[in-house]
């Protein structure tokens, strides 16, 4: 994976997820989560908000009910870096893991 903190951009960080989109009008990704029920997106902004204080690297996101938005971009450098990567990577991981909230 790529320095953390280095632009890669929207097109590369794309070629390396899954199911993710580029944000129009900035160099950001997108993807949105669907859950069985509120708790379930709960729990995974949950653990996702977890992680993200811990590697210091926040999500811009929105939840309606079993919904959730994401958009990932690295304020600092104005765009897509390592970081956003390896947060996207780690959300997929974990709608792919153990049923959340279970």
């Amino acid at each position: 994976m790529a320095d953390g903190n280095k632009r890669l951009g929207a097109p590369a960080a794309l070629m390396m997820l899954d199911e993710w989109e580029a944000v129009d009008g900035r160099d950001a990704i997108h993807k949105t989560y669907r859950f069985k029920d509120f708790n379930e997106a709960f729990a995974f902004m949950t653990a996702v908000a977890l992680h993200a204080e811990k590697v210091n690297h926040h999500p811009e996101w929105t939840n309606v009910y079993n919904r959730v938005d994401v958009v990932l971009t690295t304020h600092d450098v104005r765009g897509v870096t390592g970081q956003d990567v390896a947060l996207a990577l780690f959300m997929d991981r974990l709608v792919q893991g153990p049923e959340i909230g279970s």
